[in-house]
């Protein structure tokens, strides 16, 4: 049953083309390749959208190329003002575009809605700090030189976005990238080709010229994109997804010294202390675990209750979970989707059995549902033994593993231990506590006595290998700017 209250997802999925965008010409790939974009709700296929090549990547530097001298030279007022127009052509469709996530990626109406709200202010964000690009002037130490500082586009890059919230990576990739006065190629993930596609025609509405945004769809991204990371044209990349596949591309751009920045793997902790409000704890928990149904860099993994409240907090966060409605997005009342595909559903799978073969205790969840798609039940494990694969692992899936702890110094060593460092979530009514907790955390972003972090006014990304750099708020456009240093004798 679909929701009336949203378009239906065969009008806006045939309204997208499924082409690739390229010089701003919409066109095949070679040789008229195609691939299948699945709906994880029932696993047929809801259309089919161009399947790029190596040599099409390589067309599509060559465009970005092209139209980077004269794009980096417009003034920043026009570059802001197509944002602008972005920004508000997102909002106006924001129910068509929430219904195209929902039918390619799975999650609720809702919160696929919310999504293309969070998306459209990256662009208004951006729109408003490109016309705040500055510089710098000043007399050096010796008296008989001045120093102009400029800020230039660092020049064509390479976009690679993830699935989980394939609107909103698109913006707040493209945002800074277009506000700096790059060109660049994109290269969605395959699970969810068409939001990217549906952004690149707002932005072509928008007044955005040929060849400064062009995206690639295809199965077979290292063959993409590796040949245009080693190809010494390109200036950039920006990344998010896997930690595995980021030190893959780190590796990949080292011959020709690309620029990086990377958002990473996350494991994040989510730490409640005795004194913590927890009602405060377990609205945030269920904000922290289920944003997505779990598959998001930052859901909290790791669940470290102090002794004296964790028998009570995960009582009702299980009886939160478990009254949450589990369905089709698109359906009215769903709460939870499905996850993004049988793959990942039985990573989750795995992950819940070796902890329950380790001695864990369920307390609501954690059983395969019968039928069509790809849905996992919200899930409560207590009793986890610290060796369980789920502890050390990103579940990107609704899994919430309770561990008790006593002591402050034993609660920060078990949220340190681990290579990520994305973000944590800490919930205390004790100021001084909260303060030093939140900076003896070894990651880039923590959650106090709230589930929620991201926030497009907010430089979001992490430490250890949870990636290289900043996105979004006023740092975030800098990962696309370069300094140049002029010297001046007098």
């Amino acid at each position: 049953m679909s929701n009336p209250s949203f378009p239906p997802a065969d009008d806006v999925i045939a309204a997208v083309p499924k082409k690739l965008y390229i010089a701003g010409e919409w066109a095949d790939a070679a040789g008229a390749l195609t691939m299948p974009v699945d709906d994880p709700a029932t696993g047929e296929v809801l259309c089919r959208v161009a399947d790029g090549s190596p040599a099409d990547g390589q067309r599509a530097l060559s465009a970005a190329e092209d139209a980077q001298e004269k794009w980096a030279a417009t003034a920043p007022r026009a570059r802001s003002e197509i944002l602008r127009r972005a920004y508000e052509l997102i909002v106006e469709r924001a129910d068509s575009l929430a219904a195209l996530m929902t039918a390619e990626m799975g999650k609720p109406l809702a919160e696929a809605r919310g999504e293309a709200a969070y998306a459209a202010e990256f662009f208004r964000w951006f729109s408003e700090e490109a016309v705040r690009i500055g510089g710098d002037f000043g007399t050096l130490p010796d008296g008989r030189n001045r120093m102009l500082l400029m800020r230039r586009p660092v020049g064509p890059c390479v976009l690679v976005t993830p699935w989980n919230f394939p609107l909103a990576m698109g913006t707040r990739k493209i945002g800074p990238a277009i506000a700096a006065g790059c060109t660049m190629v994109l290269k969605p993930a395959p699970q969810t080709p068409l939001s990217s596609l549906a952004l690149a025609g707002i932005l072509e509405e928008a007044g955005l010229p040929a060849g400064v945004l062009n995206v690639v769809t295809t199965s077979r991204a290292g063959k993409v994109v590796e040949p245009l990371l080693t190809s010494g044209r390109v200036r950039k990349l920006s990344f998010t997804g896997s930690t595995q596949v980021g030190r893959t591309l780190l590796a990949q751009c080292a011959p020709a010294v690309v620029r990086t920045s990377m958002e990473l793997g996350g494991n994040a902790s989510f730490v409640v202390f005795a004194d913590a409000d927890l009602d405060a704890a377990v609205e945030g928990a269920m904000t922290a675990k289920m944003r997505n149904m779990g598959e998001a860099c930052t859901a909290a993994n790791r669940f470290f209750v102090h002794r004296s409240v964790s028998a009570e907090f995960a009582e009702r966060l299980a009886r939160r979970m478990g009254s949450l409605v589990v369905g089709p997005g698109s359906s009215p009342g769903v709460d939870v989707g499905p996850l993004i595909d049988r793959a990942g559903r039985a990573k989750v799978e795995e992950l819940v059995a070796d902890a329950v073969a380790r001695g864990a205790e369920v307390l609501v969840g954690g059983e395969v549902p019968d039928g069509p798609g790809c849905f996992y039940p919200p899930t409560v494990l207590t009793g986890v033994d610290p060796a369980s694969r789920l502890m050390d692992t990103e579940i990107f899936g609704p899994v919430a593993a309770i561990s008790p702890f006593d002591e402050e110094d034993e609660v920060v060593r078990l949220a340190n231990d681990t290579e990520w460092g994305l973000v944590g979530y800490v919930f205390t009514r004790d100021v001084s506590r909260a303060l030093r907790v939140s900076e003896r955390l070894e990651v880039g972003m923590v959650g106090l006595n709230t589930g929620l972090v991201s926030n497009p006014a907010a430089p979001f990304g992490g430490v250890k290998q949870s990636g290289l750099g900043r996105e979004g708020g006023r740092v975030g456009i800098e990962e696309f700017l370069e300094y140049k240093y002029v010297a001046i004798p007098v």
